[in-house]
């Protein structure tokens, strides 16, 4: 085995888990999703079907990576991290999954502890989202976005 799986964890059928990977205790890897080489992938995470995480990504623990998510290479995700996929869910309503929004998480972002990234949305290439932040709307590369609704941290002139 080319990666570490702890015994509580559970790995559906056509997963694809790069070199050095480690996935944690009472973790669910849903079927036909990828992880890159050298991921930790934390406890009691799931990782829905048809998710794409590329290599050296952290995700801590407590996190759901829903269907329609992709993340990519060098990517933290804090403990507790909430990601979406539809809109405007109802209990009554069944949705269906070909129709679920598309979230990107580009190179090298940072996601804060229990921030939130509603569905649609992309957060840019080395952007930094705040713990706690709410991100409603896409993330420009570089950016600092903070708050509920995030917002972009603007820099102090002298």
């Amino acid at each position: 085995m080319k990666y570490f799986k702890h015994k509580t964890s559970i790995i559906d059928k056509n997963c694809t888990i790069g070199k050095n990977s480690k996935i944690w205790h009472w973790t669910h890897v849903s079927k036909n999703s990828k992880i890159g080489s050298n991921c930790t992938i934390g406890q009691n995470v799931f990782i829905g079907e048809n998710v794409k995480i590329g290599n050296n990504v952290k995700i801590q623990n407590n996190v759901s990576v829903y269907q329609g998510v992709t993340i990519e290479d060098d990517v933290f995700c804090g403990p507790s991290v909430v990601f979406t996929n539809v809109k405007y869910p109802l209990a009554i309503k069944k949705i269906d999954k070909k129709n679920y929004e598309k979230t990107l998480i580009k190179k090298g972002a940072t996601l804060g502890a229990n921030s939130t990234i509603l569905c649609g949305v992309t957060v840019g290439e080395n952007s930094v989202i705040g713990a706690g932040t709410v991100v409603t709307r896409n993330v420009k590369k570089g950016k600092i976005v903070i708050g509920n609704p995030g917002y972009e941290l603007k820099k102090n002139k002298k």
